[in-house]
């Protein structure tokens, strides 16, 4: 039985008209529940501030806690400040820590949020406030579960924050495949980077993927991968300008999931975007990874 923790409970107070599909969390459950699959489901914790300070800038948290981030930094993030979105964004990170520690004993297990990239050491960004993945990597780093970590980012927007956080630490690996036009528009170097053409399809994405990881995991031997599976890159998503099909994305999350198994790698899923005009289209391709990754555990 796979492990995977959700909030979608706590629900944002979003003006109307809001782009961001919040329903496709508490749908995606529904949907997995509904299926029947092999899952044991959790709510997760919320991080504490100290969880929060070892990946982030300390002045920077206190001010989002306290409610003091300037209307410059509101729009970067693009949401509205509110309690709910503090205990939200603590209990996402939770999600991922806890899928993590999972991972390390099952090999598999997933937060049905998560994969908040664009959230940087000092800066919140699209949508993004804490950055999940840095949150996790540095507490199992400090509890010593971990010592060296790939972060293997398939959302269609380049991981700009997680590689900010990790620029100068060689014990984490930013892999990030992502449109290069896309937002953000200022990138961040990771470790690997490798940007497409709007309008890629399945085979070229593929391949180019395939090639990617196979050239990270050469040089990084790390002790846990956690993967965003973004929806994004999907042909009818919003904001993707890819054009990958739903066979393709599911494509893209056996090739992840054989090689990390072939490395003994565990992995952490996070769900990262996903935009599409219809909320089913994102809840089909997210349902699709999960029941992949829940099927390989014995």
């Amino acid at each position: 039985m796979m492990d995977a923790w959700y909030c979608d409970q706590f629900v944002l107070p979003l003006p109307e008209g809001h782009r961001f599909p919040m329903q496709k969390y508490r749908l995606l459950r529904e949907r997995l529940v509904a299926e029947q699959l092999s899952i044991s489901f959790h709510e997760p914790a919320s991080v504490t501030d100290q969880d929060l300070y070892r990946a982030h800038d300390r002045r920077y948290v206190q001010r989002v806690l306290l409610g003091q981030m300037t209307e410059a930094e509101l729009q970067r993030l693009g949401f509205p400040w509110s309690q709910a979105l503090i205990e939200r964004s603590r209990r996402s990170s939770g999600g991922t820590l806890a899928a993590c520690r999972a991972a390390l004993s099952a090999g598999f297990a997933a937060n049905l949020a998560g994969g908040t990239h664009h959230a940087g050491y000092d800066f919140a960004e699209g949508f993004c406030i804490f950055n999940d993945s840095a949150v996790a990597i540095r507490a199992l780093q400090a509890e010593e579960l971990v010592k060296k970590v790939m972060v293997i980012d398939c959302d269609v927007h380049q991981g700009n924050g997680t590689a900010d956080i990790f620029q100068n630490d060689d014990s984490v690996f930013t892999f990030s495949i992502h449109g290069e036009k896309n937002f953000p528009l200022r990138k961040v170097a990771g470790k690997l980077d490798i940007g497409l053409p709007d309008g890629m399809g399945d085979e070229e994405y593929l391949g180019t993927l395939q090639r990617g990881l196979h050239q990270a995991l050469k040089v990084f031997d790390p002790d846990l991968a956690i993967y965003l599976a973004g929806a994004d890159p999907f042909e009818g998503d919003r904001l993707g300008r890819l054009k990958l099909t739903k066979a393709g994305l599911l494509a893209r999350d056996r090739f992840v999931f054989d090689i990390c198994q072939e490395q003994n790698l565990p992995v952490a899923i996070t769900m990262a975007g996903g935009y599409a005009q219809s909320v089913d289209d994102i809840v089909d391709i997210q349902f699709n990874t999960v029941s992949e990754a829940c099927r390989r555990i014995g």
